[in-house]
């Protein structure tokens, strides 16, 4: 049996297993170059179940490329809102306005233009014209490289072992539909293949596979060590100024850019609650503050750090004029729901719901 036959009768392999298990995903029912590339957005560092609501939820009020390019980018970032990374949204924007201004409103076919869009490198470039037009681009995203490095059995992720894998996988492709096989094997990293858990009798794969033969299949590749995040305690303030709170938002190019925050920041070593709070408030806003009336704490967990955010309801000493580079607004507790705020913030809404708002 030449290595040819066995190319293609693992091809064809996949390709049953995939349309006999794939999973019943919304965006997998269209052809749509927009839904698809907006569907590989949200799902970028994302759970698939996470992401279901959000893309019928963001498809129901924005149905076209067209609809997006449009759209007020804070009314994007609201729909974004509790889905985090924020940058996806704000590059999707951006990369919408430039299909719509410079190709017609057509997304373009070729790797090489698609890859220049805001927000999409390889994976997404490969994932959207396989799944969509059947070019022979490899996905390589997670749960591919580590069904592929099993597969292969390669211990290490290195630039040379990632090369391998895609050429391998160009091979396959030249006997069934590329954007099938990158699903099927997407399926199988998140099914199947898991980190931690290789169900090798449920995989299409298992005859071939050089990592099941050793009988320890999740030592491929080397697991990472995952190094500690580090915690923040960070405090803010809600002040009033009658029955309205000031609240600052987050300049673009940080994180969380382009969201809505109360004023506040980390506290240094040494500093209580409250005196790191008037000095923050001082930095951020110019207004000197008088502390009020504790109102909760949360903990919230990042991908690279958490915070422990304590608020406090805070009025402002002498007069509520701001003097800051941030853009500010003055609303009412009722104004919340228009506005996109951090997932972090809504947990503390959450307390304020249940204790009340005034101080």
């Amino acid at each position: 049996m030449n290595n040819m036959y066995n190319t293609n009768k693992i091809t064809e392999q996949l390709i049953t297993w995939y349309s006999k298990h794939k999973r019943d995903l919304p965006w997998r029912h269209s052809k749509d170059p927009y839904k698809i590339w907006l569907s590989e957005i949200m799902l970028q560092q994302t759970q698939v179940d996470t992401v279901i609501p959000y893309y019928k939820k963001w498809l129901n009020k924005y149905p076209t490329l067209k609809d997006v390019a449009h759209a007020a980018e804070g009314d994007l970032l609201k729909i974004w809102e509790g889905l985090g990374y924020y940058n996806r949204c704000r590059n999707f924007k951006k990369a919408c306005d430039i299909v719509l201004s410079d190709y017609k409103g057509k997304v373009p076919t070729d790797f090489h233009a698609f890859i220049k869009m805001p927000g999409v490198g390889e994976y997404i470039a490969a994932a959207v014209l396989s799944i969509v037009h059947d070019k022979s681009y490899p996905a390589l995203d997670g749960n591919i490289m580590r069904v592929l490095s099993r597969f292969m059995k390669k211990k290490t992720l290195s630039r040379y072992n990632k090369k391998v894998i895609y050429n391998h996988i160009c091979k396959w492709m030249k006997f069934g539909s590329p954007g099938d096989i990158n699903q099927a094997l997407m399926d199988i990293g998140s099914q199947i293949c898991k980190p931690n858990q290789a169900h090798c009798y449920k995989c299409p794969l298992e005859n071939s596979c050089r990592a099941t033969k050793t009988n320890l299949p999740e030592s491929y590749p080397t697991p990472k060590q995952n190094k500690p995040i580090p915690n923040y305690d960070v405090v803010t303030g809600i002040i009033w100024d009658h029955d309205q709170f000031l609240i600052l938002q987050r300049n673009e190019m940080n994180h969380l850019g382009g969201l809505w925050e109360f004023p506040g920041g980390k506290m240094k070593n040494g500093e209580s609650q409250s005196e790191a709070l008037i000095r923050e408030i001082k930095e951020e806003c110019g207004l000197e503050v008088n502390v009020k009336s504790k109102i909760g704490s949360i903990k919230h967990v990042y991908s690279h750090f958490s915070i422990h955010m304590t608020t406090f309801h805070c009025v402002s000493k002498n007069n509520t004029i701001i003097k800051t580079t941030q853009p500010y607004r003055w609303i009412k507790p009722v104004q919340i729901k228009d506005l996109p705020f951090p997932k972090a913030n809504h947990k503390l809404f959450s307390i304020l719901n249940k204790q009340g708002w005034h101080v």
